[in-house]
């Protein structure tokens, strides 16, 4: 259980028995040389989808740190430096989802998920493999939206740029997540 999950823009995220809720910390230079630390919460967040598709999910990131099923949002990472430390906040729907959210589409041990997932982040892929795995599902971000401060964006024409970012209406937007 968790008593003070953060999300992005300041929101919570509520605990509820049963999924799972991971804080880690790597130092930057433990980091890929390639990473561009706005777009931390996508590599992280690429490599935890990437680990559930071997158990055979069907769950997709929407940009930049948001874990959905179909339609509906299961879970969300979020990442933020503290003295030349990132610090990785994870949060997944395994069992129960508070309303307006979903469960994962497949039911998976909490230990068995971290153990290979943190093996997975010691392998310390390159930003540029783990892109390019994002990028072929990026569409599936067509519908929905992001903000910026506390403007909504559709994504239905976004951009993605090689770093991460957006470029939506001619502006770009990055994650800082």
């Amino acid at each position: 259980m968790q008593t003070a999950g953060m999300g992005s823009r300041e929101n919570s995220w509520t605990s509820q028995e049963g999924n799972l809720f991971l804080s880690f910390a790597l130092p930057q230079e433990e980091l890929p040389s390639d990473l561009p630390l706005a777009s931390a919460s996508l590599y992280f967040a690429t490599i935890m989808k990437e680990v559930l598709r071997e158990y055979g999910s069907d769950v997709w990131i929407k940009w930049p740190n948001d874990f959905y099923c179909k339609s509906s949002k299961t879970g969300g990472m979020i990442t933020h430096i503290v003295a030349k430390n990132i610090i990785c906040g994870l949060g997944l729907n395994l069992k129960n989802a508070p309303n307006g959210f979903a469960v994962l589409d497949i039911d998976i041990q909490r230990d068995v998920l971290v153990e290979n997932y943190l093996k997975k982040i010691e392998e310390k892929p390159l930003w540029k493999q783990v892109f390019s795995k994002y990028k072929l599902e990026f569409y599936k971000n067509r519908g929905f939206f992001t903000h910026k401060n506390s403007e909504r964006l559709s994504l239905d024409d976004a951009l993605l740029h090689e770093d991460g970012s957006l470029e939506i209406n001619g502006e770009r937007i990055y994650s800082l997540r």
